[in-house]
Protein backbone atom coordinates (compact mmCIF):
# COMPACT_ATOMS: atom_id res chain seq x y z
CA UNK A 1 0.00 0.00 0.00
CA UNK A 2 1.64 3.33 -1.02
CA UNK A 3 -0.99 5.67 0.41
CA UNK A 4 0.96 5.93 3.53
CA UNK A 5 4.43 6.75 2.07
CA UNK A 6 5.49 10.37 1.61
CA UNK A 7 6.63 12.09 -1.30
CA UNK A 8 10.25 11.19 -0.87
CA UNK A 9 9.48 7.25 -0.11
CA UNK A 10 7.57 7.46 -3.61
CA UNK A 11 10.31 8.97 -5.80
CA UNK A 12 12.79 5.54 -5.70
CA UNK A 13 9.94 3.10 -6.25
CA UNK A 14 9.11 5.04 -9.63
CA UNK A 15 12.27 5.01 -10.29
CA UNK A 16 12.67 1.05 -9.92
CA UNK A 17 10.27 1.06 -12.57
CA UNK A 18 8.25 -1.64 -11.68
CA UNK A 19 5.59 -0.04 -9.39
CA UNK A 20 2.49 0.89 -11.06
CA UNK A 21 0.97 1.92 -7.85
CA UNK A 22 3.53 4.23 -6.75
CA UNK A 23 3.21 5.68 -10.24
CA UNK A 24 -0.47 6.02 -9.85
CA UNK A 25 -0.38 7.27 -6.42
CA UNK A 26 2.06 10.30 -7.02
CA UNK A 27 -0.64 10.78 -10.28
CA UNK A 28 -3.70 11.06 -7.71
CA UNK A 29 -1.49 13.41 -5.58
CA UNK A 30 -0.28 15.62 -7.85
CA UNK A 31 -2.68 15.91 -10.88
CA UNK A 32 -5.03 18.47 -8.88
CA UNK A 33 -1.99 20.47 -8.06
CA UNK A 34 -1.06 21.05 -11.43
CA UNK A 35 -4.20 21.38 -12.73
CA UNK A 36 -4.89 24.26 -10.37
CA UNK A 37 -1.35 25.72 -11.40
CA UNK A 38 -2.71 25.59 -15.09
CA UNK A 39 -6.07 27.21 -14.17
CA UNK A 40 -4.41 30.05 -11.89
CA UNK A 41 -1.68 30.81 -14.77
CA UNK A 42 -3.36 29.63 -18.53
CA UNK A 43 -6.78 30.68 -17.26
CA UNK A 44 -8.23 28.20 -19.37
CA UNK A 45 -10.48 24.67 -18.59
CA UNK A 46 -8.96 22.91 -21.38
CA UNK A 47 -5.00 24.45 -21.17
CA UNK A 48 -5.45 23.51 -17.65
CA UNK A 49 -5.82 19.67 -18.33
CA UNK A 50 -3.24 19.54 -21.13
CA UNK A 51 -0.70 21.42 -18.88
CA UNK A 52 -1.52 18.64 -16.22
CA UNK A 53 -1.22 15.51 -18.82
CA UNK A 54 2.12 17.24 -19.97
CA UNK A 55 4.26 17.72 -16.97
CA UNK A 56 2.91 14.47 -15.41
CA UNK A 57 4.33 12.88 -18.07
CA UNK A 58 7.73 15.03 -18.61
CA UNK A 59 8.30 14.05 -14.46
CA UNK A 60 7.01 10.45 -14.81
CA UNK A 61 9.50 10.08 -17.08
CA UNK A 62 12.29 11.92 -15.20
CA UNK A 63 11.51 10.10 -11.73
CA UNK A 64 11.87 7.18 -14.16
CA UNK A 65 15.28 7.50 -15.39
CA UNK A 66 16.41 8.81 -11.83
CA UNK A 67 16.95 12.38 -12.55
CA UNK A 68 15.76 13.85 -9.31
CA UNK A 69 18.52 14.36 -7.17
CA UNK A 70 16.80 15.40 -3.92
CA UNK A 71 13.47 13.00 -3.49
CA UNK A 72 12.12 15.40 -0.85
CA UNK A 73 12.25 18.35 -3.47
CA UNK A 74 9.31 16.38 -5.11
CA UNK A 75 6.96 18.91 -5.18
CA UNK A 76 9.27 21.98 -5.93
CA UNK A 77 10.58 19.74 -8.85
CA UNK A 78 6.42 19.73 -9.86
CA UNK A 79 6.23 23.19 -9.26
CA UNK A 80 8.98 24.31 -11.44
CA UNK A 81 8.59 21.78 -14.17
CA UNK A 82 4.85 23.19 -14.29
CA UNK A 83 6.30 27.06 -14.42
CA UNK A 84 8.91 25.63 -17.18
CA UNK A 85 5.93 24.17 -19.11
CA UNK A 86 4.06 27.45 -18.82
CA UNK A 87 7.14 29.37 -20.49
CA UNK A 88 7.76 27.21 -23.14
CA UNK A 89 4.01 27.38 -24.08
CA UNK A 90 3.64 31.37 -23.66
CA UNK A 91 6.80 31.34 -25.51
CA UNK A 92 5.46 29.35 -28.05
CA UNK A 93 2.04 31.81 -28.52
CA UNK A 94 4.20 34.74 -29.16
CA UNK A 95 6.40 33.11 -31.86
CA UNK A 96 2.82 31.96 -33.45
CA UNK A 97 2.36 35.72 -33.06
CA UNK A 98 4.84 36.93 -34.69
CA UNK A 99 4.93 34.74 -37.62
CA UNK A 100 1.20 35.26 -38.02
CA UNK A 101 1.87 38.77 -38.08
CA UNK A 102 4.55 38.74 -40.49
CA UNK A 103 3.04 36.22 -42.95
CA UNK A 104 -0.48 37.02 -42.48
CA UNK A 105 -0.72 38.91 -45.68
CA UNK A 106 1.03 36.15 -47.92
CA UNK A 107 -1.63 33.00 -45.91
CA UNK A 108 -4.07 35.39 -47.09
CA UNK A 109 -3.24 35.55 -50.80
CA UNK A 110 -2.87 31.44 -51.02
CA UNK A 111 -5.88 30.90 -49.15
CA UNK A 112 -7.52 28.67 -52.37
CA UNK A 113 -11.29 30.00 -53.10
CA UNK A 114 -14.09 28.01 -52.66
CA UNK A 115 -15.38 24.70 -53.74
CA UNK A 116 -16.44 25.83 -57.43
CA UNK A 117 -19.84 25.42 -57.58
CA UNK A 118 -21.01 21.68 -59.25
CA UNK A 119 -23.86 22.17 -62.19
CA UNK A 120 -26.94 19.81 -60.78
CA UNK A 121 -28.06 19.33 -63.88
CA UNK A 122 -24.75 17.98 -65.45
CA UNK A 123 -24.48 15.56 -62.08
CA UNK A 124 -27.74 14.38 -62.21
CA UNK A 125 -27.09 13.26 -66.28
CA UNK A 126 -23.70 11.93 -64.95
CA UNK A 127 -25.21 9.65 -62.32
CA UNK A 128 -28.23 8.51 -64.63
CA UNK A 129 -25.53 7.34 -66.96
CA UNK A 130 -24.25 5.03 -63.77
CA UNK A 131 -25.36 1.37 -64.06
CA UNK A 132 -28.27 0.76 -61.90
CA UNK A 133 -25.75 -0.98 -59.04
CA UNK A 134 -23.48 1.58 -59.51
CA UNK A 135 -26.18 4.31 -58.86
CA UNK A 136 -27.55 3.13 -56.05
CA UNK A 137 -24.10 2.40 -54.00
CA UNK A 138 -23.72 6.21 -54.52
CA UNK A 139 -26.97 7.29 -54.06
CA UNK A 140 -27.17 5.44 -50.58
CA UNK A 141 -23.93 6.40 -49.43
CA UNK A 142 -24.17 9.85 -50.19
CA UNK A 143 -27.67 10.61 -50.14
CA UNK A 144 -29.49 8.49 -47.97
CA UNK A 145 -25.84 8.80 -45.88
CA UNK A 146 -25.40 4.80 -45.26
CA UNK A 147 -22.19 2.98 -44.29
CA UNK A 148 -20.27 0.67 -46.35
CA UNK A 149 -22.08 -2.35 -44.25
CA UNK A 150 -25.40 -0.74 -44.54
CA UNK A 151 -25.48 -0.10 -48.76
CA UNK A 152 -23.64 -4.23 -48.43
CA UNK A 153 -27.13 -5.37 -46.69
CA UNK A 154 -29.41 -3.87 -48.16
CA UNK A 155 -27.65 -4.99 -51.66
CA UNK A 156 -26.44 -8.24 -51.04
CA UNK A 157 -22.66 -7.46 -51.29
CA UNK A 158 -20.14 -7.72 -49.68
CA UNK A 159 -18.45 -4.59 -47.78
CA UNK A 160 -15.46 -4.78 -49.80
CA UNK A 161 -17.53 -5.32 -53.48
CA UNK A 162 -19.47 -2.12 -51.83
CA UNK A 163 -15.77 -0.36 -51.66
CA UNK A 164 -15.05 -1.30 -55.34
CA UNK A 165 -18.17 -0.41 -56.79
CA UNK A 166 -18.13 2.91 -54.87
CA UNK A 167 -14.56 4.16 -55.82
CA UNK A 168 -15.32 3.24 -59.62
CA UNK A 169 -18.43 5.50 -59.71
CA UNK A 170 -17.20 8.03 -57.93
CA UNK A 171 -14.14 7.80 -60.68
CA UNK A 172 -16.64 7.60 -63.33
CA UNK A 173 -18.60 11.08 -62.22
CA UNK A 174 -15.53 12.70 -62.14
CA UNK A 175 -14.78 11.84 -65.72
CA UNK A 176 -18.36 12.99 -66.40
CA UNK A 177 -18.34 16.00 -64.55
CA UNK A 178 -14.48 17.43 -66.24
CA UNK A 179 -12.65 17.37 -62.46
CA UNK A 180 -9.57 16.67 -62.44
CA UNK A 181 -8.41 12.94 -61.24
Amino acid sequence: MVTGLTDAELVPRIASGADCEAESEFVRRMAPRIRLYGLRHLRDEHAAEDLMQQVLITILLALRAGRLREPDKLASFVLGTCRMTVLDLRRGAIRKERLLDLYREDLRASVQPATPHLDQEQLARCVRKLKERERSVVVMTFYDDRDGAEVARSLGLSEANVRVIRHRAVHQLRQCMGAPL
